[in-house]
């Protein structure tokens, strides 16, 4: 899954895309690359970020969306408007990482569409959420989570074949948190789900590498710790580098899959 931010201010590539031409120029790029979907959403979710208006994540997001006809293309949004739209424009896939807890009218948008769905683990809200994260077993405690947002996502109509799941990583987590979610990235695997990834690039990386004050990680850090959660048993990989990620994994799988 490429990633596609059109926004000023995401954390690794805030800007470089907020431009409608530049976005779609990006989105073509990365399919070419060899991803098989690009994730492209309108609103911050970095830690500290404020959120966006209904109507203001359409104006960015929109302008993008309707250039891409038969493009893979999945939607990062937690508001049922943008959703619609975008999978009326052939979006696939909505990546709400607030498990549908964010707009109470997300969940029927999605169903009446027979769309994909990723539910994501967040503990708070982008603007708080790395204030102090603490849980009595992160990995237990976000299993749990997911497991409860998968039973309600079922119960709104939304098949279960049609859900993956997503630990946040980042997401009210620290570093330690973080790694403990990769290491036993098999505890979610077992929810029964395809579990996605994201990774690349996060501040995590750049802070094993001696660095307590980094806001981000290098490719080669990503590209690490997105093979060692294919390893364990990710399904979908959040990547922004996805021509070297789709080589790495290349490799990673002629290894386990003879």
């Amino acid at each position: 899954m490429g990633v596609v931010n059109v926004t000023p201010d995401s954390f690794s590539d805030g800007g470089a895309n907020f431009a409608p031409d530049d976005a779609v120029a990006t989105v073509r790029r990365l399919v070419e690359e060899g991803a098989a979907i690009v994730d492209v959403g309108g609103e911050s979710t970095r830690p500290g970020s404020a959120s966006v208006s209904v109507d203001e994540e359409l104006r960015r997001v929109l302008p993008v969306l309707e250039r891409l006809e038969g493009l893979p293309v999945s939607i990062d949004t937690a508001k049922a408007e943008v959703a619609r739209r975008a999978l009326e424009l052939g979006a696939e896939l909505v990546n709400d990482v607030t498990a549908l807890r964010g707009d109470p009218g997300l969940a029927a948008v999605v169903a009446d569409r027979s769309a994909y769905l990723c539910l994501m683990h967040m503990q708070g809200e982008p603007r708080t959420m790395q204030a102090s994260p603490r849980y009595d077993d992160v990995v237990a405690d976000v299993a749990r989570f997911l497991d409860e947002r998968l039973t309600y996502a079922v119960s709104q109509g939304i098949a279960e074949e049609l859900i993956c799941l997503d630990p946040g990583i980042g997401f009210g987590k620290t570093v330690e948190h973080n790694f403990e979610l990769l290491r036993r990235l098999d505890e979610l695997v077992a929810l029964g789900r395809p579990v996605v990834v994201g990774i690349s690039r996060k501040s995590s990386l750049g802070r094993i590498m001696a660095d307590p004050s980094a806001t981000t990680g290098t490719a080669a850090a990503s590209i690490g710790a997105a093979v060692a959660a294919y390893e364990r048993g990710a399904t979908i990989l959040r990547v922004h580098d996805v021509r070297d990620h789709v080589e790495a994994l290349t490799a990673a799988r002629a290894v386990v899959v003879p």
